[in-house]
């Protein structure tokens, strides 16, 4: 089949991109100040940017609110319209449907909602305002995220019960960490985390732009590590490479092996040894399946959001060898804008050729 004939998007595929665009275009948006300790200004500083939204003329509301809230918050409500809550501070969502606003600002997103209401949490009913339409400021802060809380509770040896789940924040079209003047060092850990945290959810805006898009290509906004192991390659140097590179940059390693058959007792063992030496590391393992070697690691590289690819030398009389001629050079032609690094068999110390 030409190159044109596979790059051409089936009518499934069309149908898909401009239903994925419809609903991009109907759902509202997402913006959340994140701070990474208590007292450092988020629900202000969500609040002030809905003021200054509506000096350009949005229609905003203030929809929820903490239950303590200092002096300078309470001087910006007063120039804000705020609508009738329920108990504890948290948003009537029928209200805010039946006053359609352009945007809504819901403080304390971790919250828990009273006994009686619809949703549990008060993220639950920023999501339903979202999905009719209705944009959302929101703040919270690092210690509520779900997903992060055992690493936050490590560091400040106290952990909240409300709680976020990370999957809400990479709905959001925009994150602005609020940051402190002064750092300590348990401040300086918090900020990385929250740091690393809302580059993934740049990362999620973007694999959603591309699959909106039907766009393949690769960028990120930190690395994804991909080493390609077989029964002989020098696996413990790559994956060693990529474990240090991913840890350099906040980023992900995973390792994968293409399935073949009939390999030899040596191999499998060598294999089975490889394999362990990848999980102790701490990457993400995968046996792939595919005729086309080559086409499977790309497949996969794509999906995972690969940056780096790390793959040894074809060996005449093995694996690379029987799949096509000179396999490495065809992945590096088709990896579009993903990094190959090709690292020479029975390599012990040398850099990597790139």
């Amino acid at each position: 089949m030409p190159d044109s004939d596979k790059r051409r998007p089936s009518p499934e595929e069309l149908l898909r991109r401009v239903q994925a665009e419809e609903d991009f275009a109907r759902r509202g948006r997402l913006k959340v100040f994140l701070g990474y300790e208590s007292g450092m200004g988020v629900s202000y500083r969500m609040l002030d940017e809905g003021r200054r939204r509506m000096q350009r003329g949005q229609d905003v509301v203030v929809g929820a609110l903490q239950a303590s809230r200092d002096e300078a918050v309470t001087g910006l409500l007063r120039e804000m319209e705020v609508l009738s809550m329920l108990p504890n501070g948290a948003p009537d969502v029928d209200a805010i449907r039946r006053r359609r606003p352009s945007v809504c600002l819901i403080d304390g997103l971790a919250s828990r909602n009273a006994a009686d209401s619809r949703n549990e949490h008060r993220w639950q009913d920023a999501e339903e305002l979202l999905d009719v339409g209705i944009s959302i400021l929101t703040a919270i802060n690092l210690q509520h995220i779900a997903e992060k809380q055992e690493q936050v509770a490590a560091i400040l040896g106290r952990q909240v019960d409300e709680a976020v789940p990370e999957g809400f924040l990479m709905r959001a079209d925009d994150i602005e960490v609020v940051d402190s003047p002064t750092l300590d060092p348990e401040l300086s850990e918090l900020r990385e985390i929250a740091l690393v945290l809302a580059a993934e959810v740049v990362d999620a805006q973007l694999v959603e732009y591309l699959k909106r898009h039907g766009l393949d290509q690769t960028y990120g906004t930190h690395e994804r590590i991909l080493v390609c192991i077989t029964p002989r390659s020098n696996a413990a140097l790559m994956i060693d490479r990529g474990r240090r590179q991913a840890d350099r940059f906040h980023g992900d390693l995973f390792v994968v092996f293409v399935e073949q058959s009939a390999l030899s007792y040596a191999d499998q063992a060598m294999l089975d040894k490889n394999l362990d030496a990848a999980r102790q590391a701490g990457a993400k393992v995968e046996v792939l399946q595919g005729e086309d070697a080559v086409d499977t690691i790309l497949q996969f590289a794509r999906r995972e959001a690969i940056t780096q690819i790390f793959v040894g030398h074809s060996q005449r009389a093995g694996f690379w060898h029987r799949l096509w001629p000179n396999p490495v050079e065809r992945l590096i032609l088709e990896s579009g804008g993903i990094d190959v690094r090709v690292f020479p068999q029975g390599e012990t110390g040398k850099q990597a050729v790139r």
